[in-house]
């Protein structure tokens, strides 16, 4: 393939695509101008705080948080506050029998990560999803309880709280015991989604049990037989999760891990987790990954999550290209970002893994000079590259051996904390522990099942994401920080599987070369693609019609698909106030004060 400077890439990529079809009347999001800000669509105005500001999936929590700040508590504080109410308020993502991801950059720009991910059971084996002739069985990693990991959220809390936190451990876990206790209204999407997933609960949670008319696996239900549904403002109470949380609030780390929490959970699990996993569970504090963008640092996570290693790839890419002049999703544009995820998407494919398990190549994936060269293979004739023809980068040391929820803290002192955590699938495993009342994550089919074959996201992957005991699956999520000039800027992450890194790039996009407000960020229509399937995904309004003709013209292979991804941004003003952007997509909701 023709190789060519990036300069020329630019050159010939607006020359390419820049066709007659962009000089007609468009939305003014689409068209090229000099003022990025002219070109994003409307969205509502954003949230301001003068001191502390949370945004989450659910407004009860994001009001948790900030009750614990004005209480005193830190950004770390609100953090476990609104990890456990999300756990009782958001039962599709939020949890505690999920894992997940903190990033977190200190008022004096001291910054790290929190690895509380699951991982595979010490019983655990590389073929556990294979039949007997070598092929993946369908749903094995995704429902029911084998699909399950060893939980690690309650050890991260725990840990975060420990290293970092403030008020009383007590005062953090009792406001999502009295929630759960007293009962929360439901949304319209949470109730659409209990509505969705009930025949679900009952194949994979107690099987063997009489439904009760009010209680499905203790999440309740209206009466099943005259098939009623819930609906918004239905009070849901969780009086078993009330008690689990009880526990954790009163015992710590063993209220679920040892006792009965940890009886009621190996009980559940029937033999898929053992004792030995949840004794031997530890959430890992791990280095952050840093990168720069056009003048900003970029804090984020690095392995096992893929998502800071590809974000800070794409960015590398990206930063040579003037893509404000370039205009906001016109083709030239849209194919620059497009063909830079495709070939980090790739490398993730084949080198990305546990870290503790073998060799992941971050220095050499993160040289500016290796992305440089990956983006030096565009075609000059402005064509896509097809997928088929991108292979992970040469020369590299190769490993040896849709739901999730996030939110964005920033504390009166400048504490920032950037937390992804996930039950992987909506509903997880759709097992609900009986007598705990807590949903267990499928968080398994983050593992390559086999080598090639694409998980429930589309993702495929390889030899250093197999299965093994004690390994951490790789993950999407990227919680993300941004600063410039030894000042926080932007706090940013996002649920979505495959698309968390894509979204995660958008919003750094939006406000960094676009000049994107935070509730504009949050609001735009997005764009994604992940090397396979070969196919540019297009939310409703990303693309002006003039433009996706151009895109398929050229190869890009647009396809529509429904919105994805819950953005929740805390963006830093120029007079230190706190901005906040909750996506739209879901719930989410900013308060500060």
């Amino acid at each position: 393939m023709h190789t060519f400077s990036r300069l020329s890439a630019a050159a010939f990529l607006v020359a390419a695509l820049a066709g007659p079809a962009l000089g007609q009347k468009a939305a003014p999001h689409a068209a090229t101008a000099s003022s990025p800000t002219d070109q994003l669509p409307p969205a509502a105005a954003p949230v301001v705080a003068r001191h502390a500001l949370v945004v989450s999936a659910h407004p009860l929590a994001s009001q948790i948080g900030r009750d614990i700040m004005q209480q005193g508590g830190n950004a770390y504080d609100a953090a476990v506050a609104v990890q456990f109410a999300l756990a009782v308020v958001h039962p599709s993502a939020g949890n505690i029998g999920g894992g997940g991801f903190i990033v977190y950059r200190d008022h004096g720009g001291v910054a790290g990560t929190l690895d509380f991910r699951e991982v595979a059971s010490v019983n655990a084996t590389r073929d556990m999803y294979l039949d007997a002739n070598g092929n993946v069985v369908p749903n094995a990693s995704t429902l029911g309880r084998k699909a399950v990991g060893v939980p690690g959220t309650v050890a991260g809390m725990v840990a975060l709280h420990k290293k970092l936190g403030k008020l009383p451990w007590a005062k953090l876990v009792e406001p999502a015991v009295r929630l759960a206790r007293q009962g929360v209204a439901l949304t319209e999407k949470e109730a659409a989604g209990l509505n969705d997933n009930r025949d679900a609960f009952i194949k994979y949670s107690h099987r063997d049990e009489l439904y009760k008319t009010d209680v499905v696996a203790n999440i309740p239900t209206p009466d099943l037989a005259a098939s009623s549904n819930w609906k918004a403002g239905d009070l849901l109470k969780q009086p078993d999760l009330a008690a689990t949380l009880e526990r954790i609030q009163l015992q710590g780390r063993d209220g679920f891990y040892k006792g009965k929490t940890a009886t009621l959970l190996l009980d559940e699990t029937r033999g898929n987790l053992v004792s030995d996993d949840l004794n031997r569970y530890e959430p890992k504090w791990r280095a952050a990954l840093r990168g720069t963008y056009r003048g900003y640092d970029v804090i984020t996570m690095p392995p096992p999550s893929s998502g800071g290693v590809a974000l800070l790839q794409i960015l590398q890419m990206l930063e040579p290209s003037n893509l404000a002049k370039l205009g906001y999703h016109t083709p030239a544009g849209v194919a620059f970002i497009t063909e830079a995820e495709r070939r980090a998407y790739a490398d993730r494919a084949t080198y990305l893994g546990d870290p503790d398990f073998g060799k992941v190549p971050v220095a050499q994936l993160l040289a500016k000079s290796y992305n440089q060269q990956r983006f030096s293979t565009l075609r000059a004739d402005g064509l896509a590259t097809p997928s088929a023809q991108i292979t992970a980068g040469p020369g590299l040391p190769h490993y040896e051996s849709d739901q999730t929820t996030h939110y964005d803290i920033v504390d009166a002192q400048g504490n920032a904390v950037s937390c992804t955590t996930t039950l992987n699938g909506a509903y997880g495993s759709k097992v609900v522990v009986a007598g705990a009342g807590f949903l267990l994550n499928n968080e398994m089919d983050d593992f390559s099942s086999k080598a090639g074959v694409p998980n429930m996201y589309g993702l495929v992957g390889g030899t250093a994401n197999a299965i093994a005991p004690g390994k951490r699956m790789l993950s999407s999520m990227t919680p993300t920080i941004l600063a410039k000039g030894g000042r926080l800027a932007l706090v940013t992450g996002s649920p979505g599987g495959s698309t968390i890194i894509t979204t995660v790039l958008q919003s750094i996009l939006a406000t960094v070369d676009y000049g994107a407000n935070a509730e504009q960020a949050a609001a735009a229509p997005r764009l994604h693609h992940q090397w396979l399937p070969d196919q540019l995904d297009v939310e409703t309004g990303a693309l002006t019609p003039e433009a996706e003709k151009v895109l398929q013209e050229k190869g890009f292979n647009p396809k529509p698909r429904t919105a994805w991804g819950r953005l929740d941004i805390i963006r830093v003003l120029s007079d230190g106030r706190l901005e906040g952007g909750a996506d739209p997509r879901g719930d989410d909701a900013a308060m500060g004060y």
